[in-house]
């Protein structure tokens, strides 16, 4: 029998591009083409290359964005979670990194950095590591104090308190900030090859809208947000992984 979770996520897609191919055809605007026109044109790209020459540009500022953020974005987090005025000091800044406009900001980096890779692993870094932090910060915040206290108690030193307890019982939060920070980064990626230089995917969505090719401008859009939502899956998978005492199920599964 097929399972509920699979019988769920096929009934969505059903109805999703089932409307994306009704609102094609009716049309509601001559810019916006049917379900199976972009997923041709989708095939098309895939086959003849250009989307996998594409993304081996896109995916060098994400990756390496990611991963920086990712980085630098749990240490910081944690830090500020275990020191009140090293979060005092840097809490404020990252609130304003994530309520800035980036629009605005993506000028000034182009203006230091240029318009190579340097300025969109910036865009990439700014857009995800703020929510990472906040998020990692508060998870580590709010650990139980009995927790930590039970632990201590037991003669664990600060380091194994750390690692064993409040770690462990902030990343369900922390994870989430790392799922949000990867779609932010993606976001991040996409505006940065669309604001910055046209490389990558954004040279495909730029140049499609620029000829009317609006089927091969939403297969590309599509094909980011597919990309997305593999990562997203792999990191539930690493988290379970990691803490599987902790598996509280997904809206995934």
């Amino acid at each position: 029998m097929m399972n509920r979770s699979l019988l769920l996520k096929l009934l969505s897609a059903f109805i999703v591009f089932g409307t994306w191919e009704i609102a094609g055809r009716i049309p509601v605007s001559y810019a916006f083409p049917t379900f199976i026109e972009s997923m041709k044109a989708l095939f098309d790209m895939t086959v003849d290359g250009r989307l996998f020459a594409a993304y081996g540009e896109t995916l060098k500022p994400l990756v390496i964005g990611v991963i920086i953020s990712a980085i630098v974005g749990i240490a910081v987090g944690l830090w500020s979670g275990l020191n009140e005025w090293f979060d005092w000091l840097f809490s404020p800044i990252f609130i304003v990194m994530q309520a800035a406009p980036l629009a605005a900001l993506i000028p000034l980096l182009v203006m230091i950095y240029g318009i190579g890779l340097t300025s969109k692993i910036f865009v990439v870094c700014i857009m995800a590591m703020p929510v990472i932090v906040l998020n990692t910060a508060g998870a580590v915040r709010n650990t139980p104090s009995s927790l930590t206290e039970m632990g201590r108690s037991f003669q664990a030193s600060n380091w194994e308190v750390i690692l064993k307890i409040i770690i462990p019982a902030a990343s369900p939060v922390i994870f989430s900030g790392l799922r949000l920070g990867v779609s932010a980064g993606f976001i991040g990626a996409i505006l940065s090859e669309l604001k910055i230089t046209p490389t990558g995917v954004g040279d495909i969505i730029t140049y499609s809208r620029s000829i009317a090719d609006y089927a091969s401008m939403y297969a590309a859009i599509f094909s980011i947000i597919v990309l997305a939502v593999l990562f997203l899956n792999v990191l539930e998978k690493i988290e379970r992984f990691l803490f599987e005492g902790n598996n509280r199920g997904y809206a995934s599964d």
